[in-house]
């Protein structure tokens, strides 16, 4: 029998790291060829890492939000055969379930190398005292329902902090002179209570604490959102837009549609005034290289799509959407946010956006502060749509408005340049017959 020493391998040009997401095996298991072992995550999509031979997983490099240099042993397996290393890697493979000697403790250490070994510590001779259970402090510190009208002897802040808490101080035992309550009696109630606490109303104090340890896309969300905001000074922009005229076109066309064309939402139209907005300020459609002090324009309108997934946020990308027509956008869309929901968008299709439209929905409030997608320098918040009365000059009538809010990156677009792109989308999606207008 060998050892077959698996590393991470490189998932992407350019990419020296990837953040182990999950294993697939777990020690012990046997796996073939091409199976999946386990799946990582780097700065631009999740990949999953195969298995080149067949073997028996003895070792594993690292656990979940652990984040792995390319080239990092990261699982051995026992294969027939000589296997692809002779180094001495560990003294003794792990186990699923390494043997613990008697009153012995097992600690996990880390080699130099990054392999873990099962160390086992001797016992200690040192003699604990058995501390009593809860349920034995409970029986000791509360005594039987005191009769109704009598009143337990208690100190002003007792009594405070057993109505914060919700506890019934006649069922509380106290120690001290006269079986007045002290505070430690309140603190051996509140440790050994193993039942439920029925204050007034029946309200139960909830003194559970949760970890979740942040890892995977959420880590990688968390990443990229504090480089914004760390880097970025924000400029927002809130206007309203009156969408009556764009949702009657909207539904006329839906309702006149072709079996091939895709129903229309909202975003191919917000896509459509997007691209016209930026062909008048390229500035807009642009990347911000910050440590080399450059601004990379784009000919090309490649819009990031923020959409939440069971997984979180990602942001497929609709590329070249200056040549799709309202239509082209709106398959390229569905197929996109199929494929982000599904967890099968490729690296290439969650990358390389230059401006970016980030929608809650019906969910939006009223107006909301986007973050910008870094290192790109604007972002087209929406907001949801709501009928409210507006002046027209004679009358209060019913119209469709949204909010919109925009944000920029104030080192490289000034106020008047945001103010000015703005104004311009509200025009386009107020008049939306200039959108399909061409030149």
């Amino acid at each position: 029998m060998g050892e077959y020493v698996i590393k991470l391998p490189d998932v992407g040009e350019g990419v020296a790291e990837a953040e182990i997401v999950e294993w697939e095996v777990s020690v012990g298991d046997v796996v073939q060829e091409d199976a999946v072992l386990a799946a990582v995550m780097t700065d631009k999509a999740t990949v999953e890492i195969p298995s080149p031979v067949d073997g028996r997983v003895i070792w594993l490099g690292a656990e979940p939000g652990d984040v792995m240099s390319v080239g990092a042993p990261i699982i051995k397996l026992e294969v027939d055969g000589e296997g692809n290393t002779t180094e001495n890697t560990t003294s003794k493979p792990l186990s699923a379930e390494p043997e613990t000697p008697k009153s012995g403790k097992v600690e996990k250490k880390a080699s130099p190398k990054q392999e873990q070994v099962f160390v086992v510590e001797p016992p200690k001779t040192k003699v604990e005292i058995e501390k009593p259970s809860a349920s034995q402090v409970r029986k000791q510190s509360i005594g039987p329902a005191r009769a109704e009208g009598e009143k337990p002897i208690a100190s002003p802040a007792i009594r405070k902090r057993a109505q914060d808490g919700g506890v019934d101080l006649r069922q509380v035992t106290g120690t001290g002179p006269a079986g007045r309550i002290t505070h430690e009696d309140l603190d051996i109630y509140f440790d050994g209570s193993s039942v439920a606490i029925h204050p007034k109303g029946g309200l139960v104090p909830n003194a559970s604490v949760s970890e979740v340890k942040i890892v995977g896309l959420r880590r990688k969300i968390a990443e990229k959102m504090s480089i914004s905001k760390s880097r970025i000074p924000h400029i927002t922009i809130v206007e309203e837009v009156d969408m009556t005229a764009l949702e009657e076109l909207r539904a006329t066309l839906n309702k006149s549609r072709s079996e091939d064309h895709p129903k229309l939402t909202l975003l191919p139209f917000l896509m459509r005034a997007l691209v016209k907005a930026v062909a008048e300020q390229p500035n807009l459609n642009a990347i911000f290289d910050d440590e080399a002090g450059v601004v990379h324009q784009y000919g090309g309108v490649h819009i990031g799509m923020a959409a939440q997934t069971p997984n979180g946020l990602v942001v497929p990308v609709i590329k070249h959407a200056e040549a799709r027509d309202v239509w082209g956008c709106a398959a390229e869309v569905n197929r996109l946010a199929a494929a982000s929901k599904a967890g099968t968008a490729t690296r290439e299709e969650l990358s390389g956006s230059t401006i970016t439209i980030t929608s809650l929905g019906p969910l939006g409030a009223i107006a909301t502060t986007p973050v910008i997608n870094h290192p790109e320098v604007a972002i087209l918040g929406v907001n949801k749509m709501a009928v409210r009365p507006m002046w027209d000059g004679n009358d209060f009538v019913p119209r469709k408005m949204m909010n919109i809010s925009s944000s920029f990156d104030h080192r490289v677009i000034d106020g008047w340049d945001a103010a000015v792109f703005v104004q311009r989308i509200k025009s386009l999606l107020e008049t939306p017959a200039m959108i399909f207008m061409e030149g």
